[in-house]
């Protein structure tokens, strides 16, 4: 038994056209799957649709904001693992659904946590984060400052060191001091002067 040809055609023509529409119903839902998601987790969206160029654009900054689970090291943008690719996808469709940057950040954030950011928002413990490098530098810059202030004031080499303590004079012979005196009188007043006669002497027992 032989078909008509308009026969065989017409099933080629529908079993081709059964194909691409559940080709295209599988890829509807696969791209309505994280916008669901977000509805759930975020409600609608704030921002209007985006498409072309403008949704290229936006969505691959928002991607280059996300961090890979896989690299780590990497955006989702940048990074060539597949699932970095259907996060990007991700991004790409949640943008096109009229989600803006802080919806898309935030639901990626709820399902990876806040590890997935590579921007952490300047909250809580992330304040530690963005600020010690500059309380590093500046203890640094403290303790360079009062070690050199510290060095500069060591007195230096012959220098006398002030103990504090009070420095006690020798006791001075008053006949000693009565016959240098006579002898400062006597080199002030020139040759011819007569030194001082001695004293008496003191007995001795």
């Amino acid at each position: 038994m032989h078909l008509p040809r308009t026969a065989v055609i017409f099933g080629f023509v529908l079993g081709s056209f059964a194909m691409a529409s559940g080709d295209l119903a599988a890829q509807q839902t696969a791209t309505s799957a994280p916008v669901s998601a977000a509805r759930e987790k975020l409600g609608p969206p704030r921002g209007a649709p985006l498409s072309g160029d403008e949704l290229e654009a936006k969505a691959s900054h928002v991607a280059s904001l996300l961090r890979c689970p896989v690299c780590q090291g990497l955006s989702i943008d940048d990074s060539p693992a597949p699932m970095a690719r259907n996060m990007s996808i991700e991004v790409r469709d949640l943008m096109a659904a009229g989600y803006d940057q802080e919806q898309v950040l935030t639901y990626f954030e709820s399902s990876y946590g806040e590890f997935v950011l590579l921007q952490p928002p300047l909250r809580g413990v992330n304040w530690l984060v963005w600020l010690a490098p500059a309380i590093a530098l500046i203890l640094g810059g403290a303790a360079v400052f009062f070690a050199l202030k510290k060095m500069t004031k060591k007195p230096g080499a012959g220098e006398a060191v002030d103990t504090g303590a009070p420095v006690e004079s020798e006791p001075v012979d008053p006949e000693l001091e009565r016959y240098l005196a006579a002898a400062r009188n006597l080199a002030a007043d020139g040759p011819g002067t007569k030194p001082p006669a001695a004293g008496p002497s003191k007995a001795t027992n």
